[in-house]
């Protein structure tokens, strides 16, 4: 910890108790965040320190974050301010709200790398911005690192499967996948989850899906569809691939069809059969040979003791796609 030079005044805070510990709620400018607080390295001389290395990289991606202008928006950092602030509530009909009197620095227990995004934000902008605060008003240092270790190894991220859900608006991809698992229609609707958990028959998450539709849609004239004819063709060709593959689409021990790999090389294989759909009907989707490709696929085996057993990874997928393509663009 660095003395402060002088007593930093923070105005319009909320005391209030957390499980029995008093803690404040305010924000300050960054210019001040960046005064009153400090960071206990890992490998500080007293053997209480646990801040990782700042990862510069980080850093600057928060920086670029914070530049996309007033949707940005952050949590509040969390510090732990060891008994050096003085709560002085503004009245005694007031006496949650009032001013901090910051007598030396906090230690920074979370968001170390907002802050250093922060600090080259005003810098490359020469400009100001507020950041919030939540403090406990003291921790001893044990309490300290094991709210840490709690925060960074206890809490989970929402998932990426969850993440694309959440920007099915703004994203079409993500709209598409969202569709085909939640419409009745679809023949994932039985076998795909949302939120990225897997349980008994449901093992095709959300992500999963946005995978495959980064494939499928590839080629430009599928990437140019607007996200309901993107939705339509899907739902056709998974369709029509059940329809043909019934017990294997239904039997995920057994069968490995929609077994991501596979789901993968259909994908790949997809594209190209759309794309040659397309171009044969000058711009417009000719279904019949999308219908006529799938069913020449009829002998291929998909049983998770045969031939695909061993597929995995991008590479056994672009392998099982030329032997889609081999069949289903042949003459006859």
């Amino acid at each position: 910890m660095t003395s402060m030079p002088h007593h930093h005044v923070i105005e319009n805070v909320l005391q209030y108790k957390m499980r029995g510990k008093v803690a404040y709620l305010g924000n300050v400018s960054a210019t001040s965040a960046l005064q009153i607080t400090y960071v206990k390295p890992y490998d500080h001389p007293s053997g209480k320190g646990y801040q990782r290395p700042v990862d510069s990289k980080r850093c600057n991606e928060f920086a670029l974050y914070l530049s996309t202008g007033e949707n940005a928006l952050f949590t509040p950092i969390l510090l732990n301010a060891e008994s050096n602030w003085e709560f002085s509530p503004y009245d005694k009909s007031r006496s949650n709200l009032g001013r901090l009197i910051c007598k030396d620095q906090a230690s920074l227990m979370d968001g170390q790398h907002r802050l250093g995004g922060i600090k080259r934000y005003t810098q490359d902008t020469n400009s100001e911005i507020n950041v919030p605060f939540l403090a406990f008003h003291y921790l001893d240092e044990d309490e300290e690192i094991q709210l840490f270790d709690t925060i960074n190894t206890k809490a989970k991220g929402i998932g990426t499967s969850l993440s694309k859900y959440l920007h099915r608006n703004s994203d079409d991809n993500s709209w598409v996948a969202t569709e085909l698992i939640t419409r009745g229609d679809s023949p994932f609707h039985f076998i795909g989850t949302l939120t990225g958990k897997r349980v008994s028959g449901r093992h095709v998450t959300l992500q999963n899906l946005y995978k495959v539709l980064e494939l499928l849609t590839k080629p430009e004239e599928i990437s140019s569809l607007s996200r309901e004819e993107k939705l339509t063709l899907c739902l056709f060709f998974y369709n029509t691939v059940k329809e043909q593959f019934n017990s294997e689409w239904l039997n995920y021990k057994e069968y490995r069809l929609t077994h991501i790999v596979c789901l993968n090389a259909l994908a790949i294989a997809g594209a190209e059969i759309f794309s040659v759909a397309i171009s044969r009907k000058h711009g417009y989707i000719d279904y019949n040979f999308i219908n006529k490709c799938v069913k020449k696929l009829k002998g291929m085996q998909w049983t998770a003791e045969g031939p695909l057993k061993y597929l995995k990874g991008t590479s056994g997928s672009k392998m099982l796609a030329s032997d889609i393509l081999a069949l289903a663009l042949h003459n006859g």
